[in-house]
């Protein structure tokens, strides 16, 4: 067994909060650089160079892309051949991210509760998920889930006669109820099946695929192609101003389900589509 203390994971979230918020990775300045050359609207065009300068300046001054940097979701996939040693480890994943939104000027945006809102200061506690892989590495992702987006997601139960008709309409009027609220261009995550809070789960995780990966299942595959094609077709277009380029890309991801269900989410991120990850 490999033997990892808890208080290692500090500095490492702090710094992938801060990357995160501040540094657009490579695949996603790509795919808004080539959106230019297919957005039919000139003032599209000029909103997508003005989407790129600001990335390019935050990533020079190291400040935050965006005012709203966002509730901290954590994603760890940690190897079964490694064993935690020293304190609480969602306690030094908060210490983390406490540090890292402190030490990169970034908004505090996290209420301690639903109802009463009162600011937790800090923007803790952070939405941890975990899942258990083969090996004894851990791979650690900060994905800063601004509410513009995160907002303008929905989930249901489909009846499995919807079909596939039914999953392309309910996607559809998702992104077209959401216009430019969700600060397009888009990255679509769907997630099919499971259960009904599994399904949410596996439309956020998503969001996590690099932009222009395919579904490695030829048929889902597809249906992310049509999707992108019909999204883009609405006109809504780069931060809702209309044009040709409403969505960057559609990721789809699965999992089984009951013979008497069809369990649908979707969860929209925004252009600037913040994420870092380091292995351990």
């Amino acid at each position: 067994m490999r033997v990892i203390n808890t208080k290692d994971l500090i500095p490492i979230v702090k710094d992938l909060v801060k990357k995160a918020c501040t540094d657009l990775d490579e695949n996603l300045m790509n795919a808004l650089k080539q959106s230019m050359a297919i957005e039919e609207s000139d003032l599209g065009r000029e909103v997508l160079e003005t989407l790129i300068e600001n990335a390019d300046l935050a990533r020079k001054k190291q400040v935050a892309c965006c005012q709203d940097t966002g509730i901290a979701v954590i994603y760890l996939d940690i190897g079964q051949e490694v064993s935690w040693d020293g304190p609480s480890l969602t306690d030094m994943i908060n210490e983390g991210v406490r540090q890292g939104y402190r030490e990169g000027y970034l908004r505090n945006s996290v209420v301690g509760d639903p109802i009463i809102r009162e600011n937790t200061k800090d923007n803790t506690p952070a939405v941890i998920h975990t899942k258990i892989v083969e090996g004894s590495e851990v791979k650690i992702t900060v994905l800063p889930k601004g509410a513009g987006s995160e907002n303008m997601g929905r989930a249901s139960v489909l009846k499995p006669a919807d079909g596939v008709e039914g999953i392309i309409n309910y996607v559809i009027e998702t992104v077209e109820n959401a216009g430019g609220k969700a600060c397009p261009p888009l990255i679509v995550g769907v997630g099919l099946g499971g259960t009904m809070e599994k399904s949410t789960l596996l439309a956020k995780e998503a969001l996590k695929r690099p932009i222009g990966d395919r579904s490695p299942t030829p048929h889902i595959a597809e249906l992310e192609k049509e999707l992108l094609t019909k999204i883009n077709d609405l006109g809504i277009g780069p931060i809702g101003i209309g044009g040709s380029v409403t969505a960057l890309d559609v990721h789809i991801e699965t999992f089984p389900c009951h013979i008497a269900s069809l369990p649908i989410a979707v969860n929209l991120q925004c252009h600037a589509n913040r994420h870092a990850s380091k292995t351990i």
